[in-house]
């Protein structure tokens, strides 16, 4: 039979002490007498006691701890978004095994600062911010150094990205080939850097197939993608296809070409950005860029644990087309 591991009140009780002296004798606190403390060290060594990491540095207030923060002023958004999913699972996972701790702090842009300054002066390991604007980054990346971004939010910050400019050409290029050529887009937020390379990749690609662009804005929410749809539609009720800067708004454009009598794919294709599970869950399945949120996030980590992050420090992470129903040929 497996023995049974000693605990704290073990230790106690060889040592003859109370359960608080043996805790503040292990942690090395000066309130503790020489000899008691003498007792207490040889139990733990007789018993063969390793106290829990995550349990002594709760007690001590002394947590080794990565800070995830994101820019998002609707919880229910950050709740929604499998983008935010991905990255928050992937950044627990990329620290399991370790005695370090996350903690989220999911923020509107106007108190962004101040819980930048919280992390500067807690002495954490290090922060990975996603849509954290530039004119927040920078200065929080001059004070603090140990920060990574999900995009390139400002070219000195280090950061983790996908080749979004590339993700909507290859979107482009496979609905051209598709015997598409009324193609619109949907994009993000104009501040937001990833949202700005999507929309450029889309355009280079557009002028690259000899076609016309046909672009409105977007805010990577569900809601965005339906008005922007019907935007574009009075724009040009002949388009043939959408190119959606998220798959929050391709799902968006989804129920606004359902609810206007549109069928996809046959009147309408539509392709999304990001490949999550929203993807296979849509009616049709969604064709969607995938851009590898999982491993991005899982690099960005593992820079900031062994301390490696510097200015300037930048991966681009290719990405790929997942073709769905959404977009066969016309």
């Amino acid at each position: 039979m497996q023995r049974r591991r000693p605990t704290l009140i073990d230790i106690a009780r060889a040592a003859g002490v109370s359960r608080s002296t043996a805790s503040r004798a292990i942690n090395g606190q000066p309130s503790v007498a020489a000899d008691v403390r003498a007792r207490v060290l040889q139990a733990v060594a007789t018993l063969g006691y390793h106290p829990d990491a995550s349990a002594r540095a709760l007690a001590s207030g002394r947590v080794d701890v990565i800070d995830l923060v994101v820019v998002e002023p609707d919880m229910a958004a950050f709740g929604d978004n499998p983008f935010y999913g991905r990255v928050t699972a992937s950044l627990l996972a990329a620290l399991d095994g370790t005695d370090v701790q996350t903690r989220i702090h999911v923020t509107p842009a106007r108190s962004a600062g101040r819980v930048l300054d919280e992390i500067a002066g807690s002495g954490s390991l290090g922060t990975l911010l996603v849509n954290v604007p530039g004119a927040l980054a920078a200065p929080f990346h001059r004070r603090y150094r140990r920060v990574v971004a999900l995009g390139r939010f400002s070219t000195r910050v280090p950061c983790s990205e996908a080749d979004n400019a590339r993700g909507a050409a290859l979107a482009v290029r496979h609905l051209v080939a598709a015997g598409r050529r009324v193609i619109g887009a949907i994009g993000g937020p104009r501040w937001n850097p990833c949202a700005g390379q999507r929309k450029a990749g889309y355009l280079h690609a557009m002028a690259a197939a000899g076609l016309s662009p046909l672009w409105t804005d977007g805010d990577f929410r569900r809601q965005g993608g339906y008005d922007g749809t019907l935007r574009l539609l009075e724009q040009r009720r002949d388009i043939d296809a959408i190119v959606a800067a998220c798959d929050m708004t391709a799902a968006g454009a989804l129920q606004a070409l359902a609810a206007t009598g549109r069928r996809v794919p046959d009147d309408v294709a539509v392709v999304g950005f990001d490949d999550s599970v929203l993807a296979s869950l849509t009616t049709p399945p969604l064709t969607s860029v995938r851009q590898p949120v999982e491993e991005m996030t899982a690099l960005a980590a593992r820079e900031l644990l062994h301390g490696r992050v510097n200015d300037g420090w930048h991966q681009t992470f290719p990405v790929s087309l997942s073709v769905r129903a959404s977009s066969r040929s016309a």
